[in-house]
């Protein structure tokens, strides 16, 4: 039987230390805050979307795809499914996405801390982590409080997203010579530079948005899109995010194109100049404003006018034909340049942090420190919002645990 200290009680960390306990190991984890857990009340806007039925590798972003792969294989998708059933969770299923049937994040927390007492795993909170050293053949953990000796150490520390003060996590992995891909915020909102961002502040509206890298066509992604003071944000936002901040890191250009109306199936400006066209006749006696009320927020209109130098109280048919293009062209084809992110205490998640060829995917060993482990975010991997991120947590601190 080894000590293990596992450093970090959130979502990977916890369930690693229970497997760990499981495999007889002797486990203390320790964590810095006060509270077990916090992040994950926070997730699934607090109700904890912990699991997704679709795991297919297209929803998740690392710089070894292979390797994750190998990680997310049906084995253990169904293990993860098993524990949870095994910890007393009821999950309510929407569309593929797993929330506790409770729909109280807490549930999923406090039942994975239960777990863990129960097992035995000991806790110290407040016990922040200032340096991690080896000294013959044993670690060294020394905290804010004391000195902690180990046999074993893993680095549940997780990423920069959401805090206001950065982690030291991938601090203590440089000190074993281990590559830090750089870490960037992900899902999260995007920063554009108009002078009508403060117009549209506020608004929600169904959209489909099609990213561009040096105007090349990247993905789209169809959903809710809010639209702020600063740019945009919404899930649909989040998901083209990570692809976004790593191409800004790279100094390449990001513009995105928003269709406004995605119900209208158009596959032209000249299309959708016919669709209002018809609109026009059908709804008659009714200026540019009032032609589009009951479909598009009256302040997006607002905006879309003001972007054409249109007056609202203008009339389709007193338009030239150049000023119908537009017009509809700025419907469906809302051209938007991205120059940023919000901060890290604004993201969900993060992009980078050790790369996946850096450990032993079967175990999360690290190959340049033995007994040295990392699982969660503090590794390359990040996904789409709909419990991909929560999915890897689970997914790597249960295979480390078991095999430690």
């Amino acid at each position: 039987m080894s000590k293990v200290v596992i450093i970090g009680a959130g979502a990977s960390g916890l369930i690693t230390a229970i497997y760990a306990r499981k495999n007889h190991h002797e486990v203390l984890v320790l964590e810095k805050n006060d509270s077990l857990g916090k992040k994950i009340l926070k997730t699934g806007n607090g109700k904890c979307n912990y699991w997704n039925s679709d795991q297919s590798i297209d929803h998740y972003h690392s710089r070894n795809k292979k390797i994750l792969e190998t990680i997310i294989n049906d084995k253990n998708q169904k293990e993860v499914l098993s524990f949870f059933s095994s910890i007393g969770i009821v999950p309510k299923i929407k569309n593929g996405y797993y929330y506790p049937n409770s729909q109280q994040a807490s549930s999923i927390k406090d039942a994975l801390v239960l777990e863990a007492k129960l097992v035995g795993v000991e806790f110290l909170c407040d016990m922040e982590v200032i340096d991690l050293e080896k000294k013959d053949h044993q670690f060294v953990i020394t905290t804010n409080q004391e000195k902690i000796l180990a046999d074993k150490v893993v680095l549940a520390t997780g990423s920069y997203a959401g805090l206001k003060e950065k982690t030291n996590g991938y601090d203590l992995a440089l000190k074993f010579k281990h590559t830090i891909i750089p870490v960037l915020p992900s899902l999260v909102q995007l920063k554009a530079e108009e002078k009508f961002l403060k117009d549209w502040s506020g608004i929600r509206s169904e959209a489909k948005i099609r990213l561009y890298e040096n105007d090349k066509f990247i993905k789209e992604e169809t959903g809710e899109i809010q639209l702020t003071d600063y740019g945009i944000s919404g899930i649909c936002t989040f998901n083209l995010s990570p692809i976004i901040t790593r191409g800004l890191y790279d100094k390449k250009r990001e513009h995105v194109i928003i269709d406004f109306l995605p119900i209208v199936n158009t596959k032209s400006i000249e299309d959708l100049i016919s669709w209002i066209e018809n609109r026009n006749l059908l709804v008659q006696n009714r200026n540019l404003f009032e032609l589009f009320e009951g479909i598009l927020n009256n302040k997006l209109v607002k905006v879309i006018l003001n972007r054409c130098h249109m007056s609202q109280k203008k009339h389709w048919n007193n338009l030239n034909q150049k000023e119908k293009y537009e017009f509809a062209k700025n419907l469906k084809y809302f051209h938007l340049d991205i120059i940023g992110t919000n901060s890290y205490a604004k993201a969900q998640v993060c992009s980078g942090g050790i790369p996946l060829d850096e450990i032993n995917p079967n175990t999360f060993e690290s190959k340049k420190e033995s007994h040295l482990y990392f699982v969660g975010e503090i590794l390359d991997v990040d996904g789409e919002c709909g419990g991909y991120n929560l999915s890897f947590a689970w997914i790597s601190g249960m295979e480390c645990g078991r095999n430690l």
